[in-house]
């Protein structure tokens, strides 16, 4: 039977699955990031972003296509996170763009609206890149808008799209030699893939979505929001052991092939292991769980074990008693003008007020904030007009989204770094306007360079550099220069990497994983060697870095 048209209710069914095959793939997708370093997290943001797309199509009632999928963009523009994120909301508000008003959808409509996602999200990219997330969407545009010459059913054309995007992705190692180098294929392509493939099974009826959904009220009784709130709010930041609050359902009815017979009890014992703040239970149908974890995937991997995995959350619960802290230790008042910097760490946060930023949003390296956390940021502020500080690469994307959406006048300052963010307030001026302090601010950021020092995850080789697994690694401007088993050793090497004649100031900002003493014994022995160098020594407080570095 030929499909010609998509109604309201198949739409909604293939966002749901969509999003739930993102969410089960989610870790997957994140094991796939080039860098063996902990990063934006691929995975989980896209997983992030399509979840706030869907809470929008869950919550609104029309019964047109186009109605749905502006709540599936707008909803995706307030929750992308990183740079994929972003990227996904683009391609999706390009797709609302070529719907919006019709109440339902045959398949050139269908493929006209991937194709022009593709548009709108090469249009966002400054600079884009082939062997990424951009490929795996053009090529899947391509494969539906040829189909739909041939067909009118709107599944073989779902399909095409599906195949496309499979066969871009088998193509990105060639087009980024990095991937090759690594042995990976792009993450953020992957993850669109499992969108796509989510979709066509939502449309074919062949999904494995949940039997049981709970309503949000359950949900919030089950899990006692409350207790996380003041659980939290009682510790420093620091002393958070497993940082990620994950929550997941479990179908035990759902009919998998290889599943293990479930007892209540021997699943506490094991899960008991994974982390604290436990939580489980079961009605013989569904199990609900809610454990404090450092690695939610495993997780996700033992639940899978008994049945099908259905709602599943992630709360960096780092981020959330950061934000829970600063707002009750200092509310900030209204200004002018406000600059808002993204950091973690209260002495990192602590040197940015002290050159001027008068808001910070708590996040950075594994906590990317979203579009909506920068917009809330900016509403508080209170401000007429402002600059953004993003100081990590992968927010920068999200930062230029929310300004865009912004009330007020907002100036991003492409800062990757929280050196470089540091460096740009020396430029910053009250008096200038937003583009006047946008212009100078950047043009400090040459005149930095920034190490950072953290410990693989994983065995790789990086432009000739060999990592084991647990390695100190010191990274200059993005790039990997040093692997060494000593903290020190690996920190001083870094630093050599960074220096040339003109050198003179070197900032080492310790974080939450090392200590005074060590960068201590880190000066004295670039000392010996560089006489004339400064030194300043911070508590930076960060988490993930061991140190960060500047060079002046």
């Amino acid at each position: 039977m030929v499909l010609k048209e998509i109604s309201s209710k198949q739409f909604r069914d293939m966002v749901r699955v969509a999003t739930h095959r993102m969410s089960k793939n989610a870790e997957f997708v994140n094991s796939l990031n080039v860098f063996p370093v902990p990063d934006g997290d691929t995975g989980t943001n896209m997983n992030l972003t399509i979840e706030s797309g869907a809470k929008a199509v869950a919550e609104n009632n029309s019964q047109n296509v186009g109605d749905l999928t502006e709540s599936l963009a707008k909803g995706m523009l307030m929750g992308a996170r990183g740079n994929s994120g972003v990227i996904t909301s683009q391609l999706f508000r390009g797709f609302y763009k070529a719907t919006q008003g019709m109440k339902t959808l045959n398949a050139q409509e269908l493929s006209d609206a991937f194709s022009n996602g593709v548009v709108t999200a090469y249009k966002a990219v400054m600079k884009p890149v082939e062997g990424t997330i951009l490929t795996v969407a053009r090529v899947a545009a391509l494969e539906g808008a040829n189909k739909v010459n041939e067909t009118d059913d709107i599944e073989e054309v779902m399909k095409a799209i599906v195949e496309g995007a499979r066969k871009a992705l088998k193509t990105t190692p060639d087009l980024l030699p990095v991937l090759k180098q690594v042995g990976v294929v792009d993450s953020g392509g992957q993850g669109l893939l499992f969108i796509y493939e989510g979709f066509l099974e939502g449309l074919l009826g062949e999904n494995f979505a949940d039997k049981y959904q709970p309503s949000s009220e359950e949900m919030d009784e089950m899990l006692k929001a409350e207790h996380h709130k003041g659980t939290i709010s009682q510790l420093s930041t620091k002393d958070i052991v497993n940082g990620y609050c994950t929550e997941i359902m479990v179908d035990l009815q759902a009919d998998l092939p290889d599943k293990k017979p479930f007892d209540l009890e021997e699943f506490r014992k094991h899960l008991s292991k994974l982390g604290d703040s436990l939580l489980a239970v079961s009605d013989g149908e569904v199990a609900k769980v809610h454990v404090h974890t450092e690695h939610p995937g495993d997780v996700f991997q033992y639940g899978s074990q008994f049945g099908q995995l259905g709602k599943i959350k992630i709360d960096n619960m780092r981020i959330q008693h950061e934000t829970i802290v600063n707002d009750d230790e200092e509310k900030q008042e209204a200004v002018e003008f406000a600059v808002i910097a993204v950091c973690s760490g209260n002495g990192i946060r602590k040197l940015f007020e002290s050159e001027g930023v008068n808001r910070i949003i708590s996040g950075g390296q594994t906590m990317n904030p979203s579009t909506a956390d920068i917009v809330d940021a900016i509403k508080k502020s209170g401000a007429k007009q402002a600059i953004l500080l993003p100081n990590n690469g992968n927010i920068v994307m999200a930062a230029r989204q929310a300004a865009e959406v912004s009330d007020i006048p907002v100036g991003i300052v492409p800062t990757k770094t929280i050196s470089q963010g540091l460096t740009a307030m020396l430029a910053f001026d009250p008096e200038a306007s937003v583009d006047e302090n946008v212009e100078a601010m950047t043009e400090e950021l040459g005149s930095v360079v920034s190490g950072e020092v953290t410990r693989a995850n994983r065995d790789t080789n990086i432009d000739d550099v060999e990592i084991h697994k647990d390695d100190y690694l010191g990274i200059v401007d993005g790039k990997i220069k040093v692997a060494d088993v000593d903290l020190v050793d690996a920190s001083v090497e870094m630093i050599k990497k960074m220096l040339d004649e003109d050198s003179e100031i070197v900032t080492i900002m310790y974080g939450r994983d090392s200590n005074e003493a060590q960068a201590e014994e880190i000066q004295a022995k670039l000392e010996e060697e560089f006489e004339d160098l400064e030194f300043e020594i911070h508590d930076g407080g960060q988490p993930v870095y061991n140190f960060l570095v500047s060079v002046e």
